[in-house]
């Protein structure tokens, strides 16, 4: 049977994008979005959770990310968890999830830019009339 790891989140950008390169030439953008869920608690109080997640890019969508995207805009992201281990100034080894994208959507009426998996642009996707 095979698996599934597959993440789908609308929300807002909780930073500006941040654009490098690979040592083999590959663009790759970060950025943080921030979902919120809001609930009743068993005591009649309206409640709100934040959660906060790292997103990672990939190509041509990096670069569009980078050239559209900034803090406070909305956006849909869709892609899989990604686990990132590393050593701690501490020297203990930590490890975190982020979403690496393969679909991006801007949901703002600013700039409606849909970019699909390969990062290419349909002339329907463009911010033109």
């Amino acid at each position: 049977m095979s698996s599934l790891n597959k993440v789908m989140l609308i929300g807002n950008v909780g930073s500006d994008p941040e654009m490098r390169y690979t040592p083999n030439g590959k663009a790759v953008t970060s950025f943080r979005m921030a979902t919120n869920y809001r609930y009743v608690g068993s005591d009649g109080e309206r409640r709100e959770e934040t959660e906060w997640f790292r997103v990672s890019v990939w190509g041509k969508q990096a670069e569009s990310c980078n050239q559209f995207l900034s803090k406070g805009r909305r956006v849909y992201v869709e892609g899989r968890l990604h686990s990132r281990n590393w050593e701690g100034q501490d020297g203990q080894m930590r490890t975190s999830l982020e979403v690496s994208a393969n679909r991006v959507i801007f949901l703002d009426r600013v700039a409606p830019v849909s970019l699909a998996e390969e990062g290419e642009l349909e002339p329907e996707d463009l911010p033109f009339d």
